[in-house]
């Protein structure tokens, strides 16, 4: 960090002049980037991957420019480890494939360079230019509505960093002399904690409507506040979303839900509007049933802690919480309609798959599971004779035992069916022989779960022998 910058995010009410001079302000009065020698910053070689400054020193040792850029070096600056490490160079695609001979060039409407070792990736991308620039075949496409469909355009560094979305992700670390270029006053907006867009914010979500999602999520995630320009035309260019593919905002549901953020970033999506471009269904019955919103609330406080925790967590359980509504308000409906429970659960389990995938892909490892979870609640309650022990053995129990404790607190159900789980998980054999004579007992006289008494079966009549 630079000097003094650890007191400035301790006293948010440092003046400007922490990093800048009396007469120079971070919006104006120098022309080019703000360089900022090694003696200045504490961003430090050390905390990065050995793979990613093999990266840049072979860039760099074959007369390429090569620049960490992006997250990595904003978490530096904000006194976080970084975990993803992304290179800039003025190296081309297949000058990059014929350097690094564990390299693979990928993507079509962006083509950058994945660099592997090992499990790590090292992404590596060429400077962009300008879209009205003329560079031969290398051109940018948009749509109507200025949705980028394709942007292989290269350029210098400059032109880079005001390519890029945010100011506080266009700062670049030189691998030549391990100084900071600040292109967009990053720095600044690091500092009072500001998210802001490079350029018009209309434009550049046009150009990228994913952009909106990302602005949420960087703003949950570093607790920052969205510049007022930058959070302006969102709820008005939300419907944007509905243009990208489902299978790139599964991939971007991951990167919002699974960080560890997840309640501040739900709060938020819902707050600019974005929710209902992703989960419509979802948005619909939160509105109706006052249950929804806090069991979905409920399950990502969990996941977060799993995540702080270190422990594993699926999407599975997350996409069980955020549809479980749409499917109990479907099941309903065809329960109404005359069709037994368990026949109506599994179709409106596919419709309600049916009709998300066509906002969101869920892939099969995936829905498969949360199926599972789903069909489970149906069987939690039924408990008689030596339904428990195979319940209990069901390999997606425990995550619908946890799911069942989610939909009592969110006062779905009434409580004390998870006690009854919960008493019987810890119990010994005879605490689960007393649990199973309550359950059944339960069972014969509640009309969820009602118990089938068994007809008697009729002797067979004994045929007298003939010579009796």
């Amino acid at each position: 960090m630079f000097k003094g910058f650890s007191r400035f995010l301790q006293s948010p009410g440092t003046h400007l002049r922490t990093l800048f001079g009396p007469e120079e302000t971070a919006s104006g009065g120098r022309s080019g980037p703000r360089i900022i020698p090694r003696s200045e910053h504490t961003v430090s070689r050390q905390h990065f991957s050995e793979s990613a400054l093999k990266v840049l020193y072979r860039l760099h040792n074959a007369g390429f420019e090569a620049y960490l850029v992006g997250g990595c070096i904003r978490d530096s600056l904000l006194g976080r480890m970084p975990k993803d490490f992304d290179v800039a160079t003025d190296a081309t695609p297949e000058q990059l494939r014929d350097l690094f001979r564990n390299s693979r060039i990928i993507g079509r409407r962006f083509r950058i360079v994945h660099v592997r070792f090992g499990r790590e990736v090292i992404e590596v991308t060429t400077f962009r230019g300008r879209h009205g620039d003329d560079h031969g075949d290398h051109i940018a496409q948009r749509s109507e509505e200025g949705l980028l469909l394709r942007d292989n355009v290269w350029g210098n560094i400059e032109e880079d960093a005001l390519r890029r979305d945010f100011t506080i992700n266009a700062l670049y670390y030189s691998i030549a002399d391990f100084s900071i270029h600040d292109f967009t006053d990053g720095v600044h907006d690091i500092e009072t904690r500001t998210l802001r867009l490079i350029g018009d914010p209309e434009t550049r979500y046009r150009e990228d409507p994913v952009r909106m999602l990302r602005a949420v999520r960087f703003a949950a995630k570093l607790d920052f506040q969205l510049a007022p320009a930058t959070e302006a035309p969102i709820r008005d260019l939300a419907p944007l979303l509905l243009q990208i593919p489902p299978a790139r905002l599964f991939d971007e549901i991951l990167k919002l839900f699974m960080a560890g953020h997840g309640v501040t970033t739900f709060r938020l999506l819902r707050h600019y509007g974005l929710f209902a471009m992703l989960f419509p269904e979802t948005e619909e019955v939160m509105a109706e049933q006052p249950w929804a919103e806090p069991l979905i609330e409920a399950a990502l406080a969990s996941t977060d802690r799993r995540i702080h925790e270190e422990r594993p967590v699926t999407p599975a359980f997350l996409f069980a919480a955020l549809l479980w509504g749409p499917s109990q308000q479907r099941q309903a409906v065809l329960e109404a309609d005359g069709m037994p429970p368990i026949p109506a659960q599994q179709a409106a389990a596919q419709q309600v798959i049916s009709r998300q995938l066509q906002h969101v892909a869920i892939p099969k490892r995936f829905s498969l599971p949360m199926r599972d979870i789903w069909e489970l609640q149906q069987r939690l309650p039924k408990r008689s004779g030596k339904r428990a022990a195979q319940t209990r053995e069901h390999p997606r129990f425990r995550a619908a035992y946890d799911f069942l404790l989610l939909r009592e607190a969110a006062g779905e159900i009434a409580p004390g069916l998870g006690d009854w789980w919960t008493a019987y998980q810890e119990g010994d054999d005879h605490q689960r022989g007393r649990l199973l004579d309550k359950a059944q007992g339960d069972e014969g006289t509640s009309g969820n779960g009602r118990g089938r008494r068994r007809r008697p079966r009729k002797r067979r009549r004994r045929s007298t022998p003939p010579n009796a």
